[in-house]
């Protein structure tokens, strides 16, 4: 009996999936990006507030010297001691040369500070805030004519709330992006696993023996379900293989029972009745017959099976199939002569291929013995012509076989494309029911089909082949691509 998974491993098998170390590391590529642009909007703003507390200082700094040079040190004073009680103003410090205030709003600062020019950082505090805590402040500290010094600054307050912001919108920042990173992740590895889960389920189905067991598909048109397309069209050739090897072998076991049985009869009979050499010989003759058909059987099932697996693909070439129609044409002139049915054949000029040459010219064979076979007059019918014809219609050949035999019912046409299937009325004429699928079984080899259709009266087989794409074709798909 199975166990439940605890969480902790359900938690450990969900961590380890590629779906959730992809989210994780897209997280991490995102959280990198998402805090380098607030780092860089961080600096920016406080480079701006920067760049504007020093131009408040310089032109402050520019209008009060100028005061002085036009009013001296009382109208600067008065000017200082204005704008120091002013709300929100900017620190101001008038002092001697010794470093004694004389106006401002500056309590206190650093020692040495005053008697530096030049702008810098420093901690101050104000003449009503004396006993507060030093506060932090840009300054600029200027000599004026006489040996007065002047000091203008602005507090840095602003710029550590703007710190604060920053170090606040980092931290939620960071949580929001955890928070929802973490669960995206959730979400999609939870979904992605459910699919493969989906997966692993048909295959463990597959694996007990049921082969009739196909992947769900969500109909999304994604990776996944175009996997799971594909899965499933290659489960369904396997089970149509499967079939096919059940079929063989119930076929065998039924339709090869038969002559084995006649060849063992035949040398029984030989063993009891014959009494002369010729009549040995004649009995050894007829079991060589009888091997020889079992033989060609078994070839034909050797070479389906080849052109199925795909195993024939090492010999493939270019060719003409034109020609290669002809020549089979011409090989069976004589048969269809002898048979007292006439031979129409109509193929167009340059049907380029890639494929088997041998393979192709059996196929045809194939379709033509069967119309020599079913399509010739019987007892004192009128004889009525078979036909072979070859041509193009747009990227495809198609070679069509047609007699005006009895037909095939449209209900058995897919049927006896299969091995070893005969219709009740061809049982009497000889055969082995592996024609057709021989034929399909070319078909396929070359990336083509074979339809059986209706030829009013008689049968139409339709060889459809692709066409070999010349140099020219292929380098204007090529450049349209």
């Amino acid at each position: 009996m199975t166990r439940a998974a605890s969480p902790m491993s359900a938690l450990g098998a969900l961590i380890r999936t590629t779906a959730f170390k992809l989210s994780f590391a897209y997280l991490l590529v995102f959280a990198l990006f998402a805090f380098a642009a607030l780092g860089y909007v961080a600096w920016n703003a406080q480079r701006l507030l920067s760049d504007q507390f020093t131009s408040t200082i310089d032109a402050e700094i520019n209008g009060l010297s100028e005061q002085y040079r036009l009013g001296g040190l009382r109208r600067l004073v008065n000017i200082v001691e204005r704008r120091s009680r002013a709300p929100g103003a900017s620190l101001y410090l008038v002092t001697t040369s010794a470093g004694e205030r004389i106006a401002g709003n500056v309590g206190a600062l650093p020692p040495g500070i005053i008697n530096n020019p030049g702008q810098f950082e420093t901690d101050y505090a104000r003449t009503e805030d004396a006993d507060a805590p030093p506060s932090h402040a840009l300054v600029r500290v200027y000599l004026l004519p006489g040996g007065f010094r002047l000091l203008v600054g602005r507090d840095m307050e602003e710029s550590a709330r703007l710190r604060d912001v920053i170090r606040r919108a980092f931290g939620y920042s960071l949580l929001f992006i955890g928070v929802l990173g973490c669960g995206g992740a959730w979400f999609i590895t939870r979904r992605v696993l459910k699919r493969i889960d989906d997966m692993t389920e048909t295959t463990r189905i597959i694996m007990a023996g049921d082969l009739s067991g196909r992947v769900k598909v969500a109909g999304t048109g994604d990776e996944l379900d175009r996997l799971a397309n594909n899965l499933n069209d290659m489960l369904e050739r396997i089970d149509e293989l499967m079939r096919g090897m059940r079929e063989v072998s119930d076929n065998i076991a039924h339709d090869l029972k038969t002559p084995l049985t006649r060849m063992r009869n035949k040398a029984d009979e030989a063993m009891r009745l014959a009494k002369t050499p010729d009549e040995l010989k004649a009995a050894l003759e007829a079991n060589i017959e009888e091997s020889d058909n079992l033989i060609r059987i078994f070839n034909a099932l050797l070479m389906i099976a080849r052109l199925e697996a795909g195993n024939a693909r090492e010999g493939l070439s270019d060719f003409d199939g034109a020609e290669a129609v002809r020549d089979v044409a011409e090989l069976y002139e004589a048969l269809a002569e002898e048979a007292g049915v006439p031979l129409e054949v109509q193929v167009e000029d340059d049907l380029p291929i890639h494929g088997s040459r041998e393979l192709l010219g059996q196929a045809v064979a194939n379709l033509l013995d069967n119309a020599l076979k079913y399509g010739a007059p019987a007892g004192d019918d009128v004889a009525r012509p078979i036909s072979i014809g070859a041509r193009r219609v747009g990227p495809d050949a198609e070679i069509v076989v047609a007699d005006r035999g009895p037909g095939i019912p449209e209900a058995e046409r897919g049927h006896v494309l299969e091995r070893f299937v005969r219709l009740e009325t061809a049982r009497t004429r000889p055969g082995f029911g592996l024609g057709l699928s021989l034929a399909t079984a070319v078909a396929r080899l070359h990336g083509g089909s074979l339809r059986l259709e209706d030829n009013g009266p008689g049968l139409r087989a339709v060889l459809v082949l692709p066409l070999r794409q010349s140099t020219s074709a292929q380098l204007s798909s090529a450049v349209s691509a």
